[in-house]
């Protein structure tokens, strides 16, 4: 109900599939607001605590495919509903990797529209120079696989990580790996 989504939006998601229903609110509502912002909040103070005190390691795999396409020469970029994208992405050690960033600040500035529609993958692929219908999108979360097909990428690789690989197919990817190392071999 999260995953891939900007923090609001997901944090309904989350409370409609629970039948919870309380007010929207407005982001500057502060964390012991009961509304969905008021939650997301709240929920992006733990996420932040937790980020800062433990950390967080990418996936193997991810990471050697991240050194081989570089050592090619490839235009990486990242496309994430997350305004805490340029955070993860450092905390990870990973960040260097990406040419560019285009997550929910940018979104937000831009006044984008989230995943699934197409606006984030599109965006990325113009802030980095490529055609998306000569490109690789890589997407674990429904919403970015739906996001990426929509957006005319050549390849959309799902990355089941829980999703589920028919749905990740059913929802436009091109194929599924359980983890990025298929690549590598």
């Amino acid at each position: 109900y999260l995953d891939g989504k900007q923090r609001y939006d997901g944090v309904a998601s989350l409370l409609r599939s629970r039948d919870v229903e309380i007010p929207w609110g407005d982001p500057s509502d502060p964390p012991s607001a009961d509304t969905v912002c008021g939650v997301g909040n709240r929920k992006n103070e733990v996420f932040a605590a937790v980020l800062r005190e433990d950390g967080i390691a990418p996936y193997p795999g991810s990471l050697a495919l991240l050194e081989r396409l570089r050592a090619a020469g490839t235009p990486l970029g990242v496309v994430s509903s997350s305004k805490n994208a340029e955070e993860v992405l450092a905390a990870a050690g990973i960040r260097d990797f990406f040419r560019i960033v285009m997550d929910g600040v940018v979104a937000a500035r831009e006044g984008l529209r989230s995943k699934p529609e197409p606006d984030m993958f599109a965006e990325g692929a113009r802030m980095l120079g490529v055609d998306p219908a000569r490109s690789a999108a890589v997407e674990d979360a429904h919403s970015g696989v739906q996001s990426a097909s929509a957006a005319g990428f050549a390849l959309v690789v799902g990355v089941d990580r829980g999703a589920g690989a028919q749905t990740l197919l059913d929802l436009g990817a091109d194929l599924v790996v359980n983890d990025l190392a298929a690549f590598v071999a």
